[in-house]
């Protein structure tokens, strides 16, 4: 066995005699590197990961991901510990909408129904009247008062995709993700032409131009089923890059190609497995929503979870 596999065994066999110390549950994001996807008791999206935590019996959430999914967390299981083993671990997209911009853009607009996709901090939330993800963001919109203005945060080009599917008319935040945008036409266009029996899966926060050039557009988590149930055996995924190991673990007989090699996020990389058997240790970085924001973000999440 090599030096690197008996550190890992190692620090593997310190996780799970902490996990059981502290009783805590380890969850992943589709996007985090394979080691850590590897020793998590849930892999998947955000707020599914958030909804299987408040599930569970255990006092401590370990959630390898961003900083607004362990938000998320703390406002789905406030009586649990939420712990984030990387602090710097933050989402672009969601800095690009603060709550001041948000109140000023609501007040430009007489105050449309505000539509907040889960990648946002718990702040932006609670200034919102209802949540979406990837997955429900057209049965949201949809559900909606078709008389009332919506406006859609922070994801310009997931919410472009929604208006033209929910068949309404929405004004767009000027936010985007940068690991998406670097998934280009010309990635799809090549990759094509070199496996033209490949399917292509893409995400809805990818530009109009690489959507309109898929087979597919579905959330991670659907991107997961799809890998499962279709007969292809030659997938192109166009998404964050973390994704193809969960894809390849749960579908060892299908190829799957990343769109891009590009499609990396820093951030989501930044958590290791040193660092989760460091956050339980030690208990560190405890991500806790105060009450008052908290309480008012839940409902923006419960109105989604009424909805969907």
């Amino acid at each position: 066995m090599s030096i690197k596999n008996n550190r890992n065994q190692a620090l593997v066999d310190k996780l799970i005699q902490l996990k059981e110390q502290r009783n805590a549950v380890i969850l992943a994001h589709n996007y985090q590197l394979g080691e850590v996807q590897d020793i998590a008791d849930f892999v998947g999206d955000s707020l599914g990961l958030s909804q299987k935590a408040a599930e569970t019996e255990t006092e401590v959430i370990v959630f390898c991901g961003v900083h607004f999914m362990a938000e998320t967390a703390s406002i789905l299981c406030p009586d649990k510990i939420v712990l984030l083993p990387e602090v710097n671990a933050g989402c672009p997209m969601a800095n690009m909408v603060t709550v001041e911009k948000l109140k000023e853009k609501k007040q430009k607009y007489g105050h449309p129904y505000v539509v907040c996709y889960v990648n946002s901090t718990a702040e932006v939330k609670a200034e919102s009247d209802v949540c979406c993800t990837s997955a429900n963001a057209v049965k949201i919109v949809k559900g909606l008062d078709q008389t009332r203005k919506v406006l859609f945060i922070p994801d310009q080009y997931l919410g472009h995709y929604v208006s033209g599917q929910a068949g309404k008319e929405i004004i767009l935040w000027p936010g985007y993700c940068p690991t998406h945008l670097r998934i280009l036409p010309q990635d799809i266009l090549r990759l094509r032409k070199e496996h033209p029996q490949a399917k292509v899966i893409v995400h809805p926060e990818c530009r109009p131009e690489v959507i309109s050039l898929a087979d597919e557009v579905q959330s991670t988590e659907g991107m997961c089923r799809y890998a499962k149930t279709t007969e292809n055996n030659e997938i192109i995924v166009g998404t964050e890059l973390g994704i193809i190991h969960r894809l390849r673990k749960e579908n060892p007989g299908k190829r799957f190609l990343s769109a891009s090699e590009q499609a990396i996020c820093p951030n989501m990389k930044l958590i290791t497995l040193e660092k989760v058997v460091w956050s339980l240790k030690e208990m560190q970085h405890q991500i806790k929503v105060p009450a008052r924001i908290a309480n008012r973000a839940r409902k923006a999440v419960d109105r989604m979870l009424e909805l969907r």
